[in-house]
This record gives structure tokens, C-alpha cells and sequence, in this order.
């Protein structure tokens, strides 16, 4: 069974260094993590970052170029993401006139790495011809441009990553084994969120800080239990589900406090918390469960009192008027309607509206007179 967390105050000013802004956590598994990032920052090396989906494999990335000499740009390409066919001119640029369409020349993104540093994100989904053509350049140092007959002198740092099993890959003939050793200079392996336990509550912190459109007085609060939640929790989606989790937060339970029910029931499993918001509208507003008293009640007896309202906001941070008003009437008028046998008119008396007026409500709710 996995430890349970206790929920601690972060001070965030306290983290220092770019590395610590971009790779967050203080576990062993994160700590060995910005070691290795550290390591091998400032050399030349290239190097293929290895992790499930959603681990930050990018922001390794960036921690890499960040801390190493180079004054340039990092230059990142998905490989998964852009089409096969448009791939090799993004990569390595075209002439005019090279292809329909190629209005201008324009350099790819090997050129515009050029001081900086080369972020292939998702490597295992390049074509393996683009591949061939890639390890040429690695080898050289020169790039040709598509449609283009000179060479172009490229000084640029290279990173890779992906999330696959590239020496399967090798073995099914879908990556080249000679571009994987030239790679794979350096590994680096980036640790899933579910073994990295303890950093959730300062991942929490940093990501609410990070919400630049989110005013710091109603960001939702984690408690000790939702902290515990997410811990025991698998994050399958690692870190990128964790901020997920975090936006929905946002949302669910603006200015609230979120406990570790919330997070089971609401955030994880994405189940809006309507009936938690019902209850308590009931709740403030009077029992009216028992229909018979209710009824019984002449015309001078009081209705549940509107002041019961006014604290609302003091434990909520807003309320969907429309929709609770709605459903009020639509509770009231189906009571109405089953203590007088399904008499529209006799219902309407006890609602003191119109019986036009409740035909078009039932119509509206599409309420059906019970069977008698």
C-alpha cells in the first residue's frame, strides 16, 4: 500500500533555481532526476528522455537546454503530431517552388536550432525514411533544404523523446538501430507520478500558483483527506492528469474547499457535485419532505423562510438560481399534483397560480398527472 501524505504549508519562494521551477518535487525519484539533468546539461551529448505519457518529458527538455551553455532557441517538434508528408519540409525547410504551395522559401526547424538546441518530442513516430535523412545531418552537421541543391552548416544540440519501446520498435524494422545508438548517447528515464508519491501536495501548490487567471482568495483549498486522496490514487496520465485534476478543481469547487471525497467523487471521476449543492440549498431553505404537514397548513401558515438564503454565500461561492428555482417548481407542482389525484385545477389552488399557468409549467417540465 502506497504512504499517505500529510498535507504541509510550501513556501514557494523558498524553491530556487530554473531547474527546481520546471522539474518540481523533492523525492528521491526527482531528485535523481534533476541530477542526471545537471549532469549532462552542460556537455555537448545527445540525449533521448524516456517516460510514460504525461510525465514532463518537455519540460526535461527544457530544463536541459536551460542549464546548458547555449544562447539559443529550443526549437521542440512533435513528430506524432504533424502529418508524414508535411514532416520533412517542417524539418528540414524547403526552396521556392519545391512542392505545390511553396511559395517562399522557408528554413525547417534543424535551421532554426541552429546555437540552440533540437527538441524531437515523440521520435518513435518518425517515418523511418525521414530517419535515414536525419542521421545524415547528425553525422554531418549539414543540412539540405527540400528542393534545394547546397548544404547548410547547422550547430545545434539535439534532445530526444518518447514514450515507446524504441528497441522493440527495432526489432519489428521501424527505427533504424544505427539512428538509436546515435541517440541514445545519454538516457534519461523520467519517473511516473505514482512513484513519486510525495511531491503531490508542492505539484498542488505550484500548479494553483500557476493559474495566472485565477485570483489567489478563491482558489480551491486541498485538505489533509483530498491530499491523501490523490496519493492513493494510480495517475495513470502522471502529472499531465494531475494539472487536469487541478483545472477541474478550478471549476468544481471555485473558492471552496476540496476534501477527499471531492476528489474520488467529483475530480477523478468527473462527476459534477450536484447533489452535494442540492442538499445543502434544501437544507438552508427548510424541510419540505413532509408534504403532508405542508398541506395541511392554511393560507396564513409561513413557507420556509426566504432570510434562511442570505448565509448562502458564506459557504458557497455561487449558486445556478435558474436551476434550483426549477427544480423547486418542478418538485412542488409534481406534490401538487399527487395529493389531489392528478386534479389539475384543485393543484393549481394549492399552488395559488393559474390552471393555465400549471398546464404550460407541466408542459414546460414535461410533467405527467400521476396514475390514479
Amino acid at each position: 500500500m502506497k504512504s499517505v501524505i500529510i498535507a504541509q504549508k510550501i513556501d514557494i519562494e523558498a524553491i530556487v533555481g530554473d531547474i527546481n521551477k520546471l522539474i518540481v518535487g523533492q523525492s528521491a525519484a526527482a531528485k535523481e532526476l534533476k541530477r542526471l539533468i545537471q549532469l549532462v546539461a552542460p556537455s555537448q551529448a545527445t540525449v533521448l528522455v524516456q517516460g510514460e505519457t504525461g510525465t514532463g518529458k518537455e519540460l526535461v527538455a527544457r530544463a536541459i537546454h536551460d542549464e546548458s551553455k547555449r544562447r539559443g532557441k529550443l526549437i521542440a517538434v512533435n513528430c506524432a503530431a504533424i502529418p508524414s508528408d508535411l514532416l520533412e519540409s517542417e524539418l528540414f525547410g524547403h526552396e521556392k517552388g519545391a512542392f505545390t504551395g511553396a511559395v517562399n522559401s522557408r528554413p525547417g526547424r534543424i535551421e532554426q536550432a541552429n546555437g540552440g538546441t533540437l527538441f524531437l518530442d515523440e521520435i518513435g513516430d518518425m517515418p523511418i525514411a525521414l530517419q535515414s535523412k536525419l542521421l545524415r545531418v547528425l553525422e554531418s552537421k549539414n543540412v539540405q533544404r527540400v528542393g534545394g541543391n547546397g548544404e547548410k552548416s547547422v550547430d545545434f544540440r539535439l534532445v530526444c523523446a518518447t514514450h515507446q519501446n524504441l528497441q522493440a520498435k527495432i526489432d519489428n524494422g521501424d527505427f533504424r538501430s544505427d539512428l538509436y545508438y546515435r541517440i541514445n548517447v545519454f538516457p534519461v528515464d523520467v519517473p511516473k507520478l505514482s512513484v513519486r508519491i510525495v511531491d503531490i501536495p508542492l505539484l498542488v501548490d505550484v500548479m494553483l500558483s500557476q493559474m495566472k487567471t485565477l485570483d489567489p482568495k478563491v482558489r480551491p483549498i486541498f485538505d489533509k483527506t483530498a491530499l491523501e486522496a490523490l496519493s492513493k490514487y494510480d495517475w495513470p496520465g502522471n502529472i499531465r492528469e494531475l494539472k487536469n485534476v487541478i483545472e477541474r478543481a478550478s471549476v468544481l469547487f471555485f473558492g471552496k474547499k476540496v476534501n477527499g471525497e471531492n476528489v474520488k467523487q467529483n475530480l477523478i471521476k468527473l462527476k459534477v457535485p450536484i447533489e452535494d449543492e442540492q442538499a445543502a440549498l434544501w437544507e438552508v431553505s427548510g424541510s419540505l419532505s413532509d408534504t403532508e404537514s405542508l398541506f395541511q397548513q392554511d393560507d396564513t401558515q409561513q413557507l420556509p423562510s426566504a432570510e434562511n438564503f442570505r448565509s448562502w454565500f458564506e459557504f458557497h461561492s455561487f449558486i445556478d438560481m435558474r436551476r434550483h428555482l426549477r427544480d423547486i417548481e418542478i418538485v412542488l407542482i409534481e406534490a401538487a399534483l399527487e395529493k389531489t389525484n392528478g386534479m389539475v385545477g384543485q393543484a393549481a389552488d394549492l399552488l395559488k397560480i393559474r390552471r393555465t399557468t400549471l398546464i404550460e409549467k407541466m408542459k414546460k417540465f414535461v410533467i405527467e398527472k400521476p396514475l390514479t
